[in-house]
């Protein structure tokens, strides 16, 4: 992670803080501390704050970790906090409870600090700290629930557009471009604010603003994508002329049919049998240990080594679904419902696809 450091782990979850993260802390605390008369106290008031934005991200984490979804990490920034989560949601339900779980947490926390304030007959710098780190825990609250990505209340727009169109993307197209719109809302404030045009407005709202627009793009695209992939499944993005040889032909005819002239250059074919199925792998190194006068009595059965360890999909698999586990596994194959190999996938052969469906739909376009 550039820019990020590991300093230890919550729930088996690791904990890194950002470069920038040390910026905003001096920052608070001078702040905090000019407030309440003590630079400890800043300090103490800092740490807290970011404790609650951790308390924040927590909940996301535990939630997703109930519905069986990965957390990778969680990273505290300029901006608040981060969960990288492993995947999304399975359902708009899940996606909800995910979304919404750190908002509850900032507000249960609000109420907890505003609680232990009045019972607990604090006063002077503690009691204002108290009051102060309540009032930021529902501020954090509030401001995360903007229906726009990428806050919370961005999700959970995204997850109630999801419901009702029974469509991620578009659940995430709608939120995203509600994201865009709230960046620069908060741009033109903050841009008014620094010119003294207007009271609303500084230059953190102009800074948050643009942290809105850029991640909103993102997820803009992020939509786009997952448009074009819906409907696809893995069988229509199998690598054309999948490096698949028949077991039965002589290594002379595995020669001149698939390696000279090949501009693939694959260095490793997968073997099938008479019927398609996957029965093992030859490497083209492995020819040069048969002299290339016996290649005609050789075949590729008597040189084919066991199946690799090369993870299978089925050919109907969503692309949707596919294009995620991609990111963890550079290749895949590709099998039919009765085992019969329908060929190599890679991340390469998913986009290869989307620019031939993307010049054909341009094509149609100028024809019509």
């Amino acid at each position: 992670m550039t820019g990020n450091f590991r300093i230890g782990a919550l729930f088996g979850i690791p904990f890194y803080v950002n470069f920038s993260w040390f910026l905003i802390l001096a920052l608070i605390t001078w702040d905090y501390g000019r407030q309440f008369g003590s630079w400890g106290l800043g300090l103490a008031s800092a740490l807290l704050l970011f404790a609650s934005v951790l308390a924040h991200e927590l909940g996301h984490s535990l939630v997703a970790r109930r519905q069986g979804i990965p957390v990778n990490s969680i990273t505290l920034f300029i901006f608040g906090g981060l969960a990288s989560l492993g995947e999304e949601s399975k359902t708009p339900a899940g996606a909800f409870w995910v979304a919404i779980a750190g908002p509850l947490v900032s507000l249960c926390l609000s109420l907890v600090l505003t609680a232990v304030r009045l019972f607990s007959g604090a006063s002077g710098a503690i009691g204002a700290m108290l009051g102060l780190l309540a009032a930021i825990n529902l501020a954090l609250a509030l401001f995360n629930m903007l229906p726009g990505l990428p806050l919370d209340g961005g999700n959970v727009l995204k997850a109630i557009v999801w419901k009702i169109t029974g469509k991620p993307y578009r659940g995430i197209a709608f939120a995203s471009r509600a994201g865009q719109v709230l960046g620069w809302i908060g741009i033109s404030l903050g841009l008014l604010g620094v010119l003294e045009i207007s009271p609303i407005g500084n230059i953190w709202t102009l800074l948050v603003g643009w942290f809105l627009l850029q991640n909103a793009g993102r997820y803009v695209q992020a939509a786009s994508m997952q448009e074009q992939l819906s409907g696809l499944d893995a069988g229509d993005a199998v690598v054309p002329n999948s490096p698949i040889v028949n077991a039965d032909i002589s290594l002379r005819e595995f020669a001149n049919h698939h390696i000279i002239g090949n501009p693939a250059n694959w260095r490793k074919y997968f073997v099938v049998d008479a019927e398609g199925q996957w029965i093992g792998e030859i490497s083209v190194d492995a020819m040069n240990a048969v002299s290339t006068n016996d290649w005609w009595n050789v075949t590729v059965r008597d040189l084919m080594q066991p199946k690799s360890e090369t993870a299978t999909i089925p050919a109907t698999e969503s692309l949707l679904e596919v294009v995620s586990r991609l990111e963890k596994q550079p290749e895949l194959v590709v099998l039919r419902s009765n085992g019969e190999l329908v060929g190599l996938l890679e991340k390469t052969s998913v986009m290869a696809l989307l620019q031939r469906r993307a010049e054909a739909k341009l094509a149609d376009g100028k024809a019509s």
